[in-house]
Formats: structure tokens, sequence, C-alpha cells
């Protein structure tokens, strides 16, 4: 039983922090772009959600959360084309500029829990737990355990947005951006606008890492201003290893690798909780699983060509 709570547990995590991958997916994949802001777009979505969800909207605290995740894409995006600055420079200038940003919008302080104050019985003032999506969910299913009615509402909405995404990249736009990633020079000599596509890509990117946030606000009902940090060694891990297993044939199945390979880096943290792995190496394991995963390539076409000598040899001999 404990396994299955393990297991339950690890995918539930891996559907919060898949829509952050599928936004890893869609900057360093498809459009090329090494895009550092996501650090800080999971941390706006999760401040953005909080205030919302605290003055009594829960949904409109994921859309409000993940249209704050496109605002910090659209700031990278227009000083990556209008002020041809770096694209590494111009998402740490976002990234740390939205520092600030969250710290003001969380009211001066490192975090804020959802809650708000109510007058009791007595006139007393309490502080209640305010309303959140998966609350609104675990009623109508009551006898649901917790994690279960989590995963199931997370696995519905990833499940939404994943196909959103892939209906979307066949559309004209989808293509541009597409086609932005792979060759920038040949979309700017057709009628296509390159700058504008590059744009659009990067705000769908940071969105969706910020929608993560906004999930993961009201999952764990709270928002912190330390969230983010790791997040973008997270989201390629999770890329990585959904390519080692998927390959790399479509941009849909590019979208549902980020998906797996989401579900299965939590997994591997899950199994390394339970031999006590103390927090503080957590990062530490990330970027060798991120290590080895880049790796696993040239390690197969070594593999290969030590076959086909071998193969070779024994031919020869013969």
């Amino acid at each position: 039983m404990e396994i299955v709570n393990l297991i339950l547990s690890a995918l539930s995590q891996g559907m919060l922090y898949a829509p952050m991958a599928m936004g890893v997916f869609i900057a360093f994949k498809i459009l090329n772009t090494p895009d550092l802001t996501i650090d800080g777009s999971l941390v706006f979505g999760m401040t953005v959600c909080a205030v919302v969800t605290i003055a009594g909207h829960p949904v409109l605290a994921l859309v409000a959360g993940t249209a704050a995740g496109a605002v910090a894409g659209l700031i990278t995006g227009l000083q990556q084309t209008k002020l041809q600055i770096n694209a590494i420079l111009a998402g740490i200038l976002t990234m740390t500029g939205l520092y600030t940003v969250n710290y003001m919008v969380l009211g001066g302080q490192a975090n804020l829990y959802l809650q708000h104050a109510e007058l009791n019985e007595s006139g007393s003032e309490v502080f209640v737990s305010s309303n959140t999506i998966y609350k609104m969910f675990a009623s109508l299913f009551p006898s649901w355990d917790n994690t279960v009615a989590v995963l199931v509402l997370t696995a519905l909405l990833v499940a939404a947005v994943a196909a959103l995404l892939c209906v979307f990249f066949k559309t004209r736009p989808g293509m541009a951006i597409r086609a932005t990633g792979d060759n920038e020079e040949m979309v700017r000599s057709s009628s296509f606008n390159a700058d504008m596509s590059r744009v659009l890509g990067i705000m769908i990117a940071n969105a969706l890492v910020a929608l993560s946030g906004s999930l993961l606000c009201q999952q764990q009902r709270y928002a912190d201003l330390n969230s983010g940090s790791g997040m973008l060694v997270v989201g390629l891990a999770s890329v990585i290893i959904g390519q080692v297993l998927f390959g790399k044939r479509s941009v849909t199945l590019g979208v549902i690798s980020a998906v797996a390979g989401s579900t299965v880096y939590r997994l591997i943290l899950q199994f390394a909780y339970k031999i006590n792995m103390p927090s503080y190496a957590v990062k530490l394991l990330s970027a060798c699983i991120v290590a080895l995963a880049l790796s696993l390539p040239l390690l197969r076409r070594k593999w290969s060509l030590h076959k086909a000598r071998t193969a070779a040899r024994k031919e020869g001999s013969v």
C-alpha cells in the first residue's frame, strides 16, 4: 500500500509540473531559445494566483496567473527582438526584475498563505482557508483521497492544455513558431513575421510555466517567493527524460513526452526520498539526471559503433 501511495504522489506532482515541462519544451526545443525567465515566471504565476484566490476567485486565479506568465514572456521576447539583447541575458534581466515584482505582489513578504480573515459569531476575527479548485473538486467526491482528487483534476487540466497545444502547432501561427525555431532567416525572407512568432512562442512557454506555478499554489495552499529556484533544471530534466523515452519525431509527441518526462522525473525523486536522500541533495540529483540524459545519445552512438566494429572483426576472422 505504501508503494501505491508513493506512486500516486509522484504522479500527482508530475502532473502539477507538466505544464512547466511543456513550456520548457517550447522554449528550448521548438524555438531553440535558452529562456531563463522560467524561474521567475513560475513564481509570478504563483503569487498572482495566490492574491486572486484569496479574493475569492479560484478559477479566475488560474487564468490570472497564466496571463501573468505570458506578460513575463512578452517582456523577455521584446528584449530579444526589439532591443536585440542576447536571449540568455534577456531572460536573466526579466527574472531579476520579477523578484521585486513578486515581492510586491505578496505584499512585501516572502510567502502568502491562502487564507482570509472573517468574523466569527462572537465578533472576533479568525482566519479561514480560502477556496481552491482542488477543494471544490474534492467536495464533489468526498470519498476520494486528497491525493487522488488532485491527480485526477490536474491530469484533466494537463490533458486539455496538451491537446490545445498539439492543435495550435498545426495552425498557421503555430507553424510559424516552429519554422522560426528551425530556420529564422528563412522565415524572415518569407511572409511571416519572425519577431512576432518568437515573442508569441516565448509568451506561450512562460504562460505554461506560470500555469504550473498557479496549480502548485492552489495545491499546496501558499505562495513562496523562492519556489522558482532550480525550476529550469527540473523542466529540462523532464523534457530530456521524455525525449529519451519517446524520441524526437514530432511536436505532438514532444508535448506528450514532456508530460511523461515530468512524471518519470517525479517518480525518480520519490524513490530517492524513499532511500532517505537528504533534501539538500535533490538539486545535485537533478543536475546528474540532466547530464546523464544529455549524454545518452553519445553513449548510444558509441555503443552502436562498438557493436559494428565487433561484428566487422568477427566477419574478418571468419
